[in-house]
This record gives C-alpha cells, sequence and structure tokens, in this order.
C-alpha cells in the first residue's frame, strides 16, 4: 500500500483547523442576549465591573462571549494605566476568573 504524503499532510492539516475551531465558538448577540434572559450568563456589566476592579483605571478595549468546551467564558481585552494589553477570561455563568494574561 502506498501513502500519498501530501494527501496525508493536508488531512492532517484539515484535522488540526478543525478541532481548534470546534473547541470555541463566538457568541453573537442575539445568542447572548437569550441566555442573560434564561440566566444561564450573568449581565456583562456584572462581570466586566469584576475585570475592571482588576485593573482601575484600565480602558475597555474589547469584550467577546465564547462558548468553550460548553462553559461561556468572557473575553474581556484591556489596556492598563501602564500600558500593557491584558486578557481576561471570565466565566459567563460565575464572573470566576479563569485566565488573566498579558496580550
Amino acid at each position: 500500500m502506498k501513502f500519498n504524503i501530501r494527501a496525508t499532510r493536508l488531512t492532517a492539516l484539515a484535522l488540526v483547523f478543525f478541532c481548534t475551531t470546534a473547541v470555541a465558538r463566538d457568541l453573537d448577540q442575539d445568542e447572548a442576549l437569550d441566555l442573560r434572559r434564561q440566566g444561564v450568563i450573568l449581565p456583562l456589566e456584572q462581570v466586566l465591573q469584576q475585570a475592571m476592579d482588576r485593573y482601575p483605571g484600565a480602558k475597555l478595549l474589547e469584550v467577546e462571549l465564547e462558548e468553550k468546551h460548553d462553559v461561556y467564558i468572557y473575553e474581556v481585552e484591556l489596556l492598563t494605566l501602564e500600558g500593557v494589553a491584558r486578557e481576561l477570561h471570565l466565566k459567563a455563568d460565575t464572573g470566576e476568573l479563569v485566565k488573566d494574561k498579558e496580550d
């Protein structure tokens, strides 16, 4: 049996791409609103306040709501007073900080 190296590499690359995109999914504003109304996630304002309290005076750059491994995560990007971009991941149902890293 002869293997086609190029086809094998392309298949492997496609699997890696599929697996990484299947892990996280961005939710749109309608989905987020429905989840909030159902009580599945906390209001953005509440979670955002927790993030901002970690870095007083920081500027908000971006917020996304993602679903990763069946868990809803708010990804909050801030610019601190020191000029450092931070990316915080907070569980959308509890506000628990999952990750805080320099971006």
